[in-house]
């Protein structure tokens, strides 16, 4: 007989507040053969977890397990994983898999490929006792860091640092960052023992007191203008209303980059004031495991540091619900309470 764990699962997607994310039974997942099986000892919340399970994002798996910030020890492996023993501890990210051989991952842009895979949401995640990897796309964790204090840098941090690179700040620039959640709050931190003078967009009062704690130049409403023009600026907030506010504070042959795999609809934008003067508006898809590792390599060498919440793993649906509300600055955490 199979071995039964808990888990949640989008049973429904729709609003959180309204019982989409469930806690049921599962079978533990039996590795494939180049897979890890992992025991779950945190995961953290991203908004992506939300937006599947409100269903912004399409289910790619009927009842999926959301959660791709994972911190976990190995369990078991597949007959042709090597490299890994029984209780390494290992972390899980949202990029999960991908073919290697299409002309994206040929040269380097994994994150583009065609026939890529993502954890919580083509494969269960997190949010559950076990979940697998494949042992190509595990990160080794060092071991002197709390397990609630690496989850967020799984993703919260890879994307931000991805973000970063993509909107091709100039040492010493201005930066802007519009929403300061668990992402935007890792990457100010990489910009700022960068250099960079940061200004912070943002509709929380709390995230802006983080924000000036941080070090921060400046922290004011998400649709305020910064005090000074910005020479790179990145869209952690999923709205499209403040893709035109972001271009308009931009100096000349200034970037915006758009962080999010989901952002609501932007308004028409107006090209002598929002575009003009070689300004650039850039996309960021997912990211590369050479981003992961570059990026883990630099909280350490800074000493990036997640300001987290930690919630049971039993209350994932109520700290999902808190991300969506506003309730908490930084990044919330799940500890698993589940086995």
């Amino acid at each position: 007989m199979d071995r039964a764990m808990r888990a949640w699962s989008v049973v429904r997607p729709g609003p959180v507040e309204e019982g989409s994310l469930r806690l049921v039974e599962k079978p533990v997942p039996v590795p494939a053969e180049d897979e890890l099986l992992v025991r779950v000892r945190a995961c953290g919340v991203c908004r992506t977890d939300l937006h599947v399970t409100e269903g912004d994002l399409p289910l790619h798996r009927v009842g999926v397990t959301p959660g791709h910030e994972i911190v976990g020890v190995v369990a078991g492996a597949g007959p042709a994983v090597s490299g890994f023993a029984p209780g390494d501890r290992v972390g899980v990210a949202w990029l999960r898999r991908t073919d290697g051989s299409c002309a994206y991952c040929a040269r380097g842009a994994e994150n583009l490929c065609p026939r890529s895979e993502y954890t919580g949401w083509y494969a269960d995640g997190g949010y559950a006792e076990y979940t697998t990897v494949p042992a190509a796309f595990a990160y080794r964790l060092p071991d002197d860091a709390p397990d609630v204090a690496l989850a967020p840098l799984l993703c919260a941090g890879i994307i931000g640092h991805r973000a970063l690179r993509r909107a091709a700040l100039p040492p010493g620039g201005r930066l802007g960052l519009y929403g300061f959640g668990g992402s935007a709050h890792l990457c100010a931190q990489v910009a700022l023992a960068e250099g960079a003078r940061v200004h912070v967009m943002t509709r929380g009062a709390a995230a802006r007191r983080l924000a000036l704690e941080l070090g921060a130049a400046s922290a004011q409403d998400a649709y305020a203008p910064p005090p000074e023009r910005l020479d790179s600026a990145i869209l952690f907030a999923p709205v499209g209303t403040l893709v035109p506010v972001a271009l308009r504070a931009l100096d000349r042959g200034g970037v915006l980059a758009v962080a999010g795999i989901h952002l609501t609809d932007t308004p028409p934008l107006h090209y002598e004031t929002e575009l003009f003067y070689e300004k650039e508006l850039r996309s960021v898809a997912s990211n590369t495991r050479a981003d992961g590792r570059e990026f883990l390599a630099l909280a350490t060498r800074f000493g990036v540091r997640a300001t987290t919440h930690p919630y049971p793993m039993s209350r994932a649906a109520q700290a999902l619900a808190d991300l969506k509300a506003g309730r908490f600055d930084g990044a919330a955490v799940l500890v698993n309470d589940l086995s």
